[in-house]
């Protein structure tokens, strides 16, 4: 039982620690986490898998 508690506990924590950016900062949202939404990435030349796989069925080169 003093695990589970302890478990809660720190699962509880851990919640408030990653909301906090969304409750005090003003318009306050995640950012992407997808990479076509990078430009880090687009700047490397990374594609996303799906974005991938289109321009190669545009090209006839989808295996």
């Amino acid at each position: 039982m003093e695990s589970l508690l302890l478990s809660v506990l720190i699962i509880a924590i851990a919640m408030a620690l990653f909301l906090v950016k969304l409750i005090f900062k003003k318009d306050g949202r995640f950012s992407s986490q997808h990479i076509h939404d990078s430009k880090a990435m687009k700047d490397r030349g990374i594609h996303c898998v799906m974005d991938q796989d289109r321009e190669a069925r545009k090209r006839g080169k989808a295996y």
